[in-house]
C-alpha cells in the first residue's frame, strides 16, 4: 500500500492516490465467522456463531472495527471492490490545494468499465463521505425514559410512505428499485424510511443460506435478485441504497444478543452481525433492518416475516442493550460501554420498550437466592398484566401487581440454575386478545430450598389486591399484602364496593379436605351498605387459596374470576366448622349475628339473632317449630337442638301467605 502526492503551483489541483492491491479479493467468503439473525438468543457452534448466524468479514481496513485498520474509521479509504478480470483498484481523491475534499469519486482504472460509485450516471447524486461521529451525535447512557427514538418521529405521518413503499416491486435492479421508492419521499428521512420498510418485507432471512455458507452472497444486486440474505446482506443492500438516494450510510460490525444468546455469556472473536448507521438531520442514527424484518424459530430453519418498528432509529442507550459495535464510537452513547459491561447487562429486547418496561431490579441477569428465595421488580410506564415461568412453571412464586408494574418473590424447589421469564401484555379492553409476551430473562441460582414456601395448586397468578380488583370495583381492601397468616385459623377482609356487583368466594386447599360447597361454606359474606366483609375460618393447619369472583347483579351469567389470597395457618389445633349453608332467598344484605357455626351442639339451647328486612315471620324448624321475635332490625330467640340432625331458620316473606321458605341449614353435632 503506497501514497503518492503530486503538487504544482497554487491554481493547480493536488491528486492523491491510494493503491490497493487485492489479488484474492475474488477468493471465495472467509469461513469461520458469524453474524446475529433476530433478537432473542445467542447460539454457539463450532463456527463461533455466537448469534445463530454467520457471515463473510469485509475485507481488512474497510470495516468500523475496533480491533483492524486505523484507530478513526474514517480516516481510511473508502471501500473499493475489486476482482481478478478488472485488474488493479484504485481510489482517487481530486480537490483544489485550497479546499477540503466534500465529495469522493470512486473509480476502477483497469480492464473494467469505468463506474461511479454514489453516481451511476442515471441521475443518482453523489453522496458526502460519512464523517465519523461527533460530540453531536451522542446520548446520555444510561437511557433518560424518554423516548425509544433518536430523533422525533411521527408514525402517523408515514402511513401513505410505507403503504406506498410495501407496494413497490421492482426487482430488476438496485437503482430502479430506488428510483421508484424516492418517487414518494421526499425528505432524507422520508427516503430512509421508503428503503427501510421494503428491505423490511421484501427482503427474509436466508436460513438455508445460513447453513450452506458457500452458496452466500451479499452483493446488493444479489440480495435484491434472491429476495434473501443474512445480517451481512441486509446491511449491505440498505448501505447501497442510501448511497444512491444522497444519504450517508455506514455498514457497522460487532456482537448481538440474538438468536441462541445464552443470559450472562461472554462474546470472544470476531463480529457475529451487521446493521446500519444513517446521517439525518445532521447526526447519526441506528437501525437494524434484519430484526426489523422477522424472526427464525428456535431450530433456525424458518423464518416469519413480523415487522418490528423498534429498530428503526433506535434511541442508543436501548441499541446497546443488544447491539455492540467494533468500534465504540458507533454506540454513540456517552459515557461509552465496555464489552465486559455489554456482557453483564441485563438483555431487555425490544418487546421489554415497546410494551412501556422502563427498568427491572435487580439490574444483572443472574440472581442469588437468599434462603431460598429471590425478588425481582418490573417498572412500567402504565398498568400491565405479567405473567412468569420459572423453569417453565408459574407453581414456584408469588407475583403482585403494583401501580406500574409488578413484584415477584420466587421459591425454587431444587437447587442450582433456574431460567425465570417475565411476561406481560397490555390492560387495555381493546388488547384483550394480546398474547403475553416475554420481556425479560433472568437465571435464578439457588443453593438452598424453602420447602415451606410450596403452594397450593389452585393458587392463581398474580396474587392479592391490586389495580386490576379496583378496575373490578374491589376498592379500599383490608389487606393488600398477598398473604394472610393467621393463627387460630379466622381471618376477615373488607372492601368497598364501587359497582353493583354480585360477588362469589370460594377456599382451596390441596388434598381432598374441602369439595366445592364446603369451600363455599368456609366463607361467609356480610354486606353493609357498598361495604362487604369476608369472614374466613379454617377447616385445618395449612395453605389455602381464597377465590374472589364476580358479575353484575344484573347478568344471568356466570361469576368471573378476579383475584387471590394465599391464606396460611401453622396452629395444628385449629379445627373450624363451615358456615350454615344458605339458599336463594338468603339475600345479599342480610346478616348472621349468631350463631356463626353451621355445626350446632347436640341437647343444647342455641340462641339465634339475625338481621332481616322486609319479612312477615321468621322461625327455626326442625322436629320442633320455634319463631323467632323481631327487635328492632334483628330477629332472636333461643331453640333447643335435643333429638335434632338439622336445624332450617324459614322465612314467611307476606302475612297474606301460609307458605315458608327456607334460607339457612345448620346442622347438628351427633351424641
Amino acid at each position: 500500500m503506497g501514497t503518492m502526492d503530486f503538487k504544482t503551483d497554487p491554481s493547480a489541483v493536488t491528486i492523491n492516490v491510494l493503491l490497493i492491491v487485492r489479488p484474492e479479493e475474488a477468493a471465495s467468503k472467509e469461513k469461520g465467522q458469524r453474524e446475529g439473525q433476530t433478537e432473542g438468543g445467542r447460539g454457539a457452534g463450532s463456527e463461533g456463531d455466537g448469534n445463530g448466524n454467520s457471515r463473510s468479514q469485509p475485507p481488512r481496513g474497510t470495516e468500523l472495527n475496533g480491533r483492524r485498520g486505523p484507530a478513526d474509521p474514517c480516516e481510511q479509504a473508502p471501500p473499493i471492490t475489486s476482482s481478478p478480470d478488472k485488474g488493479t483498484q484504485v481510489t482517487v481523491e481530486i480537490h483544489h490545494e485550497d479546499t477540503s475534499p466534500q465529495l469522493i469519486k470512486r473509480l476502477s482504472l483497469g480492464k473494467g468499465s469505468q463506474r461511479l460509485r454514489g453516481h451511476d450516471n442515471k441521475g443518482f447524486q453523489r453522496t458526502e463521505a460519512p464523517r465519523p461521529p461527533g460530540a453531536k451525535d451522542l446520548h446520555a447512557y444510561p437511557w433518560d425514559k424518554s423516548s425509544l427514538k433518536s430523533m422525533p418521529v411521527d408514525l402517523q405521518q408515514f402511513e401513505k410512505l410505507d403503504a406506498y413503499a410495501l407496494k413497490v416491486n421492482v426487482k430488476n435492479s438496485v437503482e430502479e428499485l430506488v428510483k421508484a421508492l424516492l418517487k414518494q419521499a421526499r425528505t432524507d428521512l422520508e427516503k430512509v424510511r421508503a428503503i427501510w420498510m421494503w428491505i423490511c418485507h421484501h427482503i427474509e432471512y436466508d436460513v438455508v443460506g445460513y447453513h450452506n455458507k458457500s452458496q452466500l452472497s451479499s452483493k446488493p444486486r444479489d440480495v435484491l435478485q434472491m429476495g434473501k440474505s443474512i445480517c451481512e446482506g441486509y446491511a449491505e443492500l440498505f448501505e447501497h441504497m442510501c448511497s444512491l438516494a444522497g444519504i450517508q450510510c455506514k455498514k457497522l460490525s460487532g456482537h448481538a444478543k440474538g438468536h441462541g444468546y445464552k443470559t450472562g455469556q461472554t462474546f470472544t472473536g470476531d463480529s457475529d452481525h451487521a446493521w446500519n448507521a444513517v446521517y439525518l438531520e445532521g447526526r447519526w442514527h441506528l437501525l437494524d433492518s434484519t430484526w426489523g424484518s422477522g424472526s427464525v424459530d428456535d431450530s433456525f430453519t424458518k423464518f416469519t416475516y413480523r415487522y418490528n418498528e423498534f429498530y428503526f432509529l433506535t434511541h442508543p442507550a436501548l441499541f446497546i442493550n443488544n447491539h455492540f459495535p467494533d468500534n465504540s464510537n458507533w454506540q454513540l452513547l456517552k459515557p461509552t460501554l465496555t464489552l465486559k459491561e455489554f456482557e453483564n447487562n441485563m438483555l431487555h429486547n425490544s418487546n421489554f420498550y415497546t410494551l412501556g418496561m422502563l427498568a427491572t431490579h435487580p439490574e444483572t441477569p443472574i440472581i442469588h437466592t437468599v434462603k431460598g428465595k429471590a425478588s425481582v421488580s418490573v417498572d412500567c410506564r402504565s398498568n400491565m398484566l405479567f405473567m412468569f415461568k420459572l423453569k417453565g412453571t408459574d407453581k414456584h412464586g408469588l407475583m403482585t401487581l403494583k401501580k406500574h408494574g409488578m413484584k415477584l418473590d420466587v421459591y425454587p424447589q431444587n437447587t442450582g440454575s433456574h431460567k425465570l421469564e417475565i411476561f406481560a401484555k397490555s390492560s387495555k379492553a381493546e388488547a384483550s386478545d394480546d398474547v403475553y409476551k416475554c420481556v425479560v430473562e433472568y437465571v435464578v441460582e439457588c443453593k438452598s430450598v424453602d420447602k415451606a414456601m410450596c403452594f397450593p395448586k389452585e393458587l392463581h397468578q398474580p396474587v392479592g389486591p391490586s389495580w386490576f380488583s379496583e378496575r373490578q370495583g374491589f376498592l379500599q381492601p383490608s389487606h393488600r399484602e398477598p398473604v394472610l397468616h393467621t393463627n387460630d385459623g379466622r381471618c376477615s377482609l373488607t372492601f368497598t364496593l364501587s359497582k353493583d356487583i354480585s360477588v362469589l368466594t370460594t377456599l382451596h386447599t390441596d388434598g381432598s379436605s374441602l369439595d366445592e360447597d364446603m369451600g363455599r361454606r368456609h366463607v361467609l359474606q356480610t354486606h353493609r351498605g357498598n361495604q362487604i366483609e369476608l369472614k374466613v375460618h379454617l377447616p385445618h393447619a395449612g395453605s389455602f387459596v381464597l377465590k374472589i369472583y364476580s358479575k353484575k347483579k344484573s347478568d344471568p351469567g356466570n361469576y368471573d374470576y378476579v383475584f387471590n389470597y394465599l391464606i396460611r395457618c401453622l396452629n395444628t389445633e385449629v379445627k373450624w366448622p363451615a358456615f350454615p349453608k344458605s339458599y336463594g332467598k338468603w339475600l345479599q344484605d342480610y346478616e348472621i349475628l349468631e350463631p356463626l357455626s353451621g355445626l350446632l351442639p347436640a341437647n343444647c339451647n342455641v340462641q339465634f339473632k339475625l338481621k332481616m328486612h322486609g319479612v312477615a315471620k321468621v322461625l327455626v324448624r326442625s322436629e320442633d317449630i320455634h319463631p323467632l321475635t323481631q327487635n328492632r332490625d334483628c330477629w332472636e330467640g333461643t331453640f333447643n337442638t335435643s333429638g335434632c340432625r338439622e336445624v332450617f331458620v324459614m322465612v314467611h316473606e307476606n302475612a297474606n301467605h301460609s307458605s315458608y321458605s327456607s334460607v339457612l341449614r345448620y346442622e347438628v353435632e351427633t351424641q
